[in-house]
């Protein structure tokens, strides 16, 4: 396998594909599922981590989505979608005057599918982490997606879920403020934009009087620790924190994260998101004075607790250089 993967990434390069093979074989690092499993083969889709969002709020909308999910995970990538821009439970269809169903129906379609596409074939299990801002009306419906108990047909229990969450929630939890939930489709545009811009357009929204719901803050803020105790989700990511902190802000709002959350990249309804990862093992850089690190027996691995030990940040960086040239 090592050997595949190694000719798989370097293809005509001979030596370095000979140089990672031996240094996966000695175990200096690994490459990720996806790149394990794929590469030199005829399908050598290598990258782990996918961000995308809703491409658009209508039936060709959502559904471009989710077979862009699917191909995905057909490939055994993880993803990452934001949905804050569905219309909620309740909201005007203007294509059939009818009324939306909410985000429930629509999610329980992507965790079928995550269920059905598995990644690489029966490899592992398909991962979608889905994202939702907290002023959504459909909120305290989305925080009990994954419980043990309920309706079946209001749980999703495959599927990851996550909350993109603005400064002015928690200010507004802190200081025991009345929170509003909306409607993406009576308000549009909150997705969008962060910050003090986000502030400014949700105190707009407020004012006008397009709220669905005004509830305590601190009352949504319990649900979601109760979600997390009962299920382990929604795991929070703090969405103006992220933006600020971004060297994308050039080319707009970030909504989300990745399946993992270890990665913030834009994304947009042309635009995909991807990371690609490999792991490196630490205990391997542990050495003792005097002795060559190819000759170290295996039980120092991972211990400084002797004075003649250290750690070698020296041989580190050289294989890290390695490393980022084989992804």
């Amino acid at each position: 396998m090592l050997m595949r993967v190694s000719v798989g990434i370097h293809k005509d390069d001979i030596d370095s594909a000979i140089r990672t093979y031996h240094l996966m074989s000695q175990r200096w690092f690994t490459h990720a599922s996806p790149t394990l499993f794929n590469a030199g083969t005829p399908r050598p889709q290598l990258s782990s981590c996918f961000l995308i969002c809703m491409k658009d709020d209508s039936i060709e909308g959502i559904y471009d989505t989710l077979k862009e999910c699917a191909v995905i995970s057909k490939s055994a990538g993880g993803i990452g979608v934001s949905v804050h821009n569905i219309r909620a439970t309740g909201s005007y269809i203007r294509g059939t005057n009818g009324t939306s169903n909410g985000i429930v129906p629509m999610l329980r379609v992507f965790n079928d599918t995550a269920r059905y596409v598995d990644q690489g074939g029966g490899k592992r299990k398909g991962a979608f982490a889905v994202y939702l801002e907290p002023w959504h009306a459909d909120i305290f419906e989305f925080l009990d997606l994954r419980k043990n108990h309920g309706k079946e047909e209001n749980r999703a229990r495959d599927l990851f879920f996550a909350l993109w969450v603005p400064d002015l929630f928690m200010q507004r939890v802190q200081n025991n403020e009345d929170w509003s939930l909306f409607c993406p489709n009576e308000a549009p545009g909150l997705a969008d934009c962060w910050g003090e811009k986000f502030e400014e357009l949700y105190k707009k929204y407020e004012k006008a009087g397009k709220a669905k719901k005004v509830i305590p803050a601190q009352t949504l803020w319990f649900d979601i620790l109760k979600a997390q105790i009962e299920t382990g989700t929604p795991y929070m990511l703090y969405k103006d924190s992220c933006n600020r902190k971004s060297n994308q802000q050039n080319l707009g709002t970030i909504k989300s994260s990745n399946l993992c959350t270890e990665i913030i990249e834009f994304t947009s309804p042309e635009e995909t998101a991807v990371c690609n990862l490999a792991s490196i093992a630490l205990p391997r850089f542990v050495r003792e004075k005097g002795v060559p690190i190819e000759s170290h027996p295996s039980k120092l691995a991972g211990s400084n607790g002797s004075k003649n030990r250290y750690f070698d940040f020296d041989k580190l960086g050289e294989r890290l250089l390695q490393l980022l040239l084989s992804i």
